[in-house]
């Protein structure tokens, strides 16, 4: 009977459309009792003249009762409002009653030999649990894989959103000093200041932006940098980029921002910042050069630099290089990506 029942629904599958959907609730009572009943007269027929056939009937009467009672239990746990067994606790439940009947299988073959009942379930039931077990490590290894990947992407998120706060608390305490002194040039430099700002929160939360739009960026940071210092600095922007290369956001202005922080900030007189940035081929090659006060280099990295080498681990992962070189008072931070 349950054999029948589901061939008539494969049959009509066109005319009822809930067969794409699943089993209806009332399908679900039914098969279980009507496969009840199969093996109860597969027990009562084959005693006790086939015993083996009699131990497989069995054996599939158990499991059966056994889903009945998880289907009665779930039933009266909705009916009280309470919340039912969830899918994977089902699931987890049928890969267990059918790895564990497996040691009851092979008794059953040393007890009764190689007949034709437990040939036909061996048949059936071992290439079954092989499914069931190679459809448990796919959805493990998936969800692993899922949760990496989701973890990757949160940890790059968070960084992202490092970056803007760490620049702008330093143009922000330097605006503070303007207000005072120059206000038409406190707002031109707000003015610019929002501008930037605005890229950095739409186009920064996005995975990747153009170069030419990044480049855009890096320029407007400098001029707003030309607006707030009154000593003359020598900076020179060049660049030789091509169409359709994107980028992740925000990555050059970590080290453009250390030009100066590091540079251009502690120099009276004489203080450059050289920046260049091309593409050959698929690689983007960008290049910040900057001189220094040797008395004023820091000791460590700040968070900056330990910021910009995670997201590329995470971003660009075998796929960047990154390289500091000091000679002559003069630092040189380099930078080479390979088009995602």
């Amino acid at each position: 009977m349950p054999l029948y029942l589901l061939i008539f629904r494969i049959l009509n599958r066109k005319k009822n459309q809930a067969f794409s959907q699943g089993l209806t609730k009332w399908e679900w009572r039914v098969i279980p009792v009507l496969s009840a009943i199969f093996c109860l007269l597969g027990i009562t027929e084959s005693y006790p003249e086939r015993p083996d056939f009699t131990a497989v009937f069995s054996l599939f009467l158990l499991y059966t009762i056994l889903f009945i009672a998880v289907l009665i239990r779930n039933y009266y746990l909705q009916k009280k409002g309470k919340p039912s067994l969830s899918k994977s606790l089902i699931n987890k439940l049928i890969f267990w009653l059918f790895a564990i009947g497996v040691g009851r299988i092979i008794i059953l073959i040393e007890e009764y030999g190689d007949t034709d009942a437990l040939a036909i379930i061996a048949i059936f039931y071992f290439p079954l649990l092989i499914i069931l077990i190679l459809r448990w490590v796919f959805k493990q290894t998936r969800a692993i894989l899922t949760l990496k990947n989701e973890k990757a992407k949160t940890e790059l998120l968070h960084l992202k959103s490092q970056v803007n706060p760490h620049f702008f608390f330093n143009m922000l305490n330097n605006l503070y000093g303007l207000v005072g002194t120059d206000a038409k040039k406190a707002q031109d430099l707000i003015l610019k200041l929002s501008d930037m700002m605005r890229y950095s929160i739409y186009e920064g939360e996005k995975d990747l932006v153009t170069l030419e739009e990044e480049v855009e960026y890096l320029k407007n940071y400098i001029e707003l940098h030309k607006m707030r210092y009154r000593k003359t600095i020598d900076i020179k922007f060049t660049n030789d980029i091509s169409e359709n290369h994107k980028v992740m956001p925000l990555l050059f202005i970590i080290l453009l921002e250390n030009a100066f922080k590091h540079g251009v900030e502690n120099l009276r007189k004489d203080a450059f910042v050289y920046v260049h940035i091309s593409t050959q081929g698929d690689n983007i090659q960008f290049t910040v050069e900057n001189n220094f006060d040797p008395s004023e280099v820091p000791e460590k990295s700040g968070i900056g630099l330990k910021n910009l080498k995670r997201r590329l681990e995470l971003g660009y992962l075998n796929k960047h290089s990154l390289s500091f070189t000091s000679t002559n008072e003069i630092y040189k931070a380099e930078l080479t990506i390979s088009k995602l």
